[in-house]
């Protein structure tokens, strides 16, 4: 039997999954450059479909299947699976044309402001109340967008529909009763269908990467499913034995490690615009990390305090 996770500390264990998952995502716009010369559907079609054995072996062995075969005879819940299984595929259709058209930069600029747009969501929706650390990050954020969106001329599409997407799919998949492993098996299960058809039409018209193009293009489709299901659920795994403040934290190695290769590996220019909205967004996150510490201290205080009174009791 394991020992019980105590939430006022991180298990080790926790932080070396959680810690190489975001950097292995901070490192796959570089495997996803050698898929550049795709169509995104098509990458993303590979992505569900060898995404599914993965995960599905993964609930076997974990004895766990049956949860998710309930919940493929729940209408409500199946409803619910749907609408993630949307904004996730949205979410990487998005990504993999940023990283094939020279826009990781701006991709890491959303994943930088995602966890200010889900503390907004927090505000807006669920009516939780926000310190004025928190107002002060999500004003800067908004301010570094306004300033990119003056100097081009346009908004930061990349970024905004990565945020929102992810931001959407974060808030949905908390009101999923499932498991991680469970709901994405189920996610990717509901767009076999559609991965599976485009697949088809790909393939009749000629247009198909796989088997018919380069061994090199064949495997690195089938390899989609590895870097898409293994990290996810080496994170699913690890964000349980970690507190929700080390997770905050930590959450900035991925968009940092895409912002370096997208300067010094796919050489994008950081441009006077960006020179300032990216410091203004890394500013935000300092308040945004200070804000979301402060709070887990206090929780911990009032944890051992409960605790040392309840034994005087």
């Amino acid at each position: 039997m394991s020992a019980p996770v105590d939430p006022n500390s991180d298990s080790p264990r926790g932080l070396v999954l959680v810690i190489l998952t975001y950097a292995f995502w901070g490192f796959l716009p570089l495997y996803m450059k050698g898929l550049a010369h795709m169509p995104p559907v098509e990458v993303i079609a590979h992505r569900v479909i060898w995404s599914l054995p993965i995960a599905a072996a993964v609930l076997i062995w974990q004895r766990r299947s049956d949860d998710v075969i309930a919940a493929l005879r729940a209408p409500r819940l199946l409803a619910m699976a749907a609408l993630t299984a949307v904004l996730i595929s949205v979410n990487w259709l998005i990504y993999v044309w940023a990283i094939a058209n020279d826009q990781a930069m701006e991709a890491a600029l959303g994943y930088y402001i995602n966890p200010l747009f889900s503390v907004f969501l927090g505000a807006v929706l669920l009516k939780e109340r926000l310190s004025r650390a928190q107002i002060a990050a999500i004003t800067l954020a908004a301010v570094a967008v306004i300033i990119l969106t003056v100097q081009a001329g346009r908004l930061p599409v990349v970024a905004l529909g990565l945020t929102l997407s992810w931001g959407f799919y974060a808030y949905c998949k908390k009101s999923l009763p499932l498991g991680p492993n469970q709901g994405f098996t189920l996610e990717v299960l509901l767009l076999c269908p559609f991965a599976v058809a485009i697949l088809l039409w790909l393939s009749l018209t000629g247009q198909s990467h796989f088997a018919g193009g380069s061994l090199t293009d064949t495997l690195l489709l089938i390899g989609c499913g590895p870097v898409t299901a293994i990290p996810l659920m080496m994170y699913a795994n690890g964000a349980k034995l970690v507190r929700l403040s080390t997770v905050g934290i930590l959450q900035y190695i991925a968009p940092t490690l895409i912002f370096l290769c997208a300067v010094l590996a796919f050489g994008e220019p950081f441009d006077q615009s960006r020179r300032i909205a990216f410091p203004l967004i890394w500013a935000a996150l300092v308040l945004y990390s200070i804000a979301l510490w402060s709070q887990s201290s206090a929780k911990r205080r009032k944890a051992m305090k409960a605790t040392a009174t309840g034994r005087m009791q």
